[in-house]
């Protein structure tokens, strides 16, 4: 139990029917903090039985990509056709493992199926992933082929410079493997899943569980986010950058007219939620109801690795969908959880939770 966890199962002892709102006044907190902080303690097992807490039998299923990342940051400014000294690194990634593991990280429970090879590299994905709590029991291995591999190159500001991905293997998921874990993806408080999947097992996901588990999509790139055009209206949820967003809805964006007016064409599709991701300048946010806001916290001097920045940012989006946050409590916290990525050397911050992303709050919040 952390300090913060003792101080706020201290006040609900005292006074078990009181509302977070106070609990979050009294501790000179958000009341995002204490709902996240309430449900970490319920997960413990120290407290039980409010109705604002996560169920017990609440989880998310992700459905995408897990791949081992290779990272390689410059030194100095990156001179093409030469070899540049710089700093090496690896570690699993993959969206949606990357997805499942920061929502692992923040409290939730959460099941990973994905495509494996038979390689080292499997081995190295399937102990992250055992090791950081996930359910990694669902997913299937393909023998006699690789895993999937992510190589990116860093410029010496910890921005990606270019990259490049073998997800050849989890093209061998089929309709036939994902029906084989229906019970499992039914279960599913959420489903959140990314486009490199196979374009039938994206339509599947889509066709057969949309109606009744909301599923939050990650484009991935622009390449892959034209796979998502034809069923834009059975997502729930979407994050794209402002790129992918142009490719989606077929709207250049110039300024901020421009982001509203395409992510209206995606949202009058039936699409319920979008979050668009705008680097340093923050996110924008709009929902079918009308509902629109930007947000932003104080940018970084320095980022270590942009790579896991994007999936950090799902993830809270997920967690603080699971405990009720409003609009601008989602932002600030898929905010701050973008940054405590992104301020990491790797893929996933190992310190991940809600106390960083109080503090960076408190730090960075305009």
């Amino acid at each position: 139990m952390t300090q913060r966890e003792r101080e706020i199962y201290e006040i609900i002892r005292e006074m078990p029917m009181i509302e977070q709102s106070d609990i979050a006044q009294k501790l000179n907190i958000t009341r995002s903090s204490v709902a996240v902080h309430i449900a970490n303690l319920q997960k413990k097992g120290y407290i039980l039985g409010r109705g604002y807490l996560l169920k017990e039998q609440d989880y998310i299923v992700g459905i995408g990509a897990a791949n081992v990342d290779i990272h390689g940051r410059s030194k100095k400014s990156i001179i093409l056709r030469d070899s540049n000294p710089g700093n090496m690194s690896s570690s699993a990634g993959g969206v949606t493992r990357n997805v499942s593991e920061n929502l692992s990280r923040l409290g939730a429970p959460v099941k990973l199926i994905t495509a494996l090879g038979d390689d080292v590299y499997a081995e190295q994905i399937r102990n992250d992933c055992t090791a950081a709590g996930i359910d990694f029991s669902h997913s299937m291995v393909v023998e006699k082929h690789p895993s999937s591999t992510y190589i990116s190159i860093l410029d010496e500001k910890g921005d990606m410079y270019v990259a490049m991905s073998d997800m050849s293997v989890l093209q061998r998921m089929n309709m036939d493997f994902l029906k084989s874990k229906s019970g499992i993806i039914s279960g599913a408080k959420f489903i959140t899943c990314d486009t490199g999947l196979p374009q039938e097992v994206l339509e599947g996901i889509l066709d057969i569980y949309s109606s009744q588990t909301p599923v939050f999509v990650d484009p991935v790139s622009c390449t892959y986010a034209e796979k998502i055009k034809p069923y834009i209206g059975k997502v729930d949820t979407l994050k794209p950058n402002r790129m992918e967003t142009e490719v989606i809805s077929g709207i250049q964006i110039h300024n901020e007219t421009d982001l509203e007016r395409a992510a209206d064409i995606l949202l009058n599709k039936g699409l319920k939620h979008i979050y668009i991701s705008l680097g340093a300048e923050g996110c924008f946010y709009m929902n079918r109801d009308g509902v629109k806001m930007k947000r932003a916290l104080k940018p970084l001097d320095q980022m270590e690795n942009a790579t896991g920045g994007g999936d950090a940012f799902m993830a809270a989006v997920l967690y603080s969908r699971m405990l009720d946050f409003g609009v601008e409590e989602t932002l600030d916290f898929a905010l701050a959880a973008g940054v405590a990525a992104i301020s990491y050397k790797g893929t996933i911050n190992p310190n991940m939770g809600v106390d960083l992303i109080e503090k960076i709050l408190e730090e960075r919040k305009l």
